[in-house]
């Protein structure tokens, strides 16, 4: 499990930024084809919680991260604090991104260029998230 999302002992009851920033990241990919579900929200909260969300405060994550996420009309408002993570981690997101994405066995182009573009947001080699992509293709056939 990874641990960047946990809190400091001195920390006050406010989530992490970057916690909300990829929850909103995430609900931007599963918003983006107009059909935002709840085997979507399922998606997103297993990943926040395999990154190291507490699972007792995830509602509230996602609440916060849905309005942010709502207010907000660009991806790089997300994607700026989460870009420094480590690779591990963004492999999680990136592979949670894939899942939201072939929920609906299909990939539209608007979820494709999605993916184009927060291949280059995050620093990431197209060839590792096309490797992510066929990974999840595969599971989802």
């Amino acid at each position: 499990m990874f641990n960047i999302f946990k809190k400091d002992v001195n920390e006050k009851e406010n989530h992490h930024p970057s916690i909300i920033a990829v929850a909103c990241l995430l609900i931007h990919s599963a918003k983006i084809d107009e059909n935002y579900t709840d085997k979507e929200k399922k998606i997103i909260k297993d990943a926040l919680i395999e990154m190291g969300a507490e699972s007792d405060g995830i509602d509230e994550i996602m609440f916060n991260a849905e309005e942010k996420e709502k207010d907000s009309n660009q991806i790089i408002d997300f994607t700026r604090e989460i870009k420094n993570i480590n690779e591990e981690d963004k492999k999680i997101i990136i592979e949670a991104l894939w899942d939201i994405i072939y929920s609906d066995a299909d990939a539209d182009m608007y979820e494709t260029n999605l993916m184009r573009r927060l291949s280059g947001l995050l620093y990431l080699d197209p060839k590792f998230v096309g490797d992510i992509k066929e990974k999840v293709r595969q599971k989802k056939i």
